[in-house]
């Protein structure tokens, strides 16, 4: 399988598992090792400023943090999209990447707009591939808009949308299809 680093994962309708059902995740880095990423549609009620204030400098104190995954969900990840994308930890794509884990948010230049995660979404050896295998995830390239999207709650139908008309109906599927 190529590595799937700067791609978007949509969760498939048969992916039932509550911590990823109709996510979009944004991988990080994917390799032998494993795959790192962070679930860029799953919005809290929570702001910067009451969650994080030492992040002020990079995101502003009225903007949320998201809930990027069930992985160390204290644990405060930042994706950002650089002036010189030699300045993320991780580069996941063009100028997008994720800031260094060690780095003080104060001291960081060079930062065009960031946004704040709670967690990340993590799989080990060979775990991400067998989830591609068996259909839980639908790969898609990662656009900036997507992960700095104004309505991250209508990005998994958006992005499908945007992968064609044989994905038209499965973009307006209701949460629950019973109910359709």
């Amino acid at each position: 399988m190529q590595p799937l680093g700067g791609s978007l994962l949509i969760a498939s309708p048969a992916l039932w598992d509550p911590n990823f059902r109709r996510t979009v995740v944004l991988i990080g880095h994917h390799d032998d090792e494993g795959a790192v990423g962070v679930v860029l549609n799953r919005v809290s009620d929570v702001s910067v400023l009451e969650a994080a204030p030492a992040f002020l400098s990079l995101i502003g104190g009225d903007d949320v943090v998201y809930v990027g995954g069930p992985v160390q969900p204290q644990a405060a990840v930042v994706v950002a999209e650089f002036d010189d994308p030699q300045g993320a930890g991780v580069l996941a794509f063009g100028a997008i990447g994720f800031l260094a884990g060690d780095a003080d948010p104060e001291t960081v230049t060079g930062v065009r707009r960031a946004r704040l995660f709670a967690g990340y979404a993590g799989w080990g050896p060979g775990q991400l591939e067998a989830e591609m295998d068996e259909g839980s995830w639908i790969p898609e390239p990662a656009l900036p808009a997507d992960v700095f999207a104004d309505d991250a709650a209508a990005l998994w139908s958006a992005v499908l949308r945007r992968k064609g008309p044989q994905y038209e109906m499965l973009a307006l599927m209701p949460v629950d299809p019973s109910l359709n």
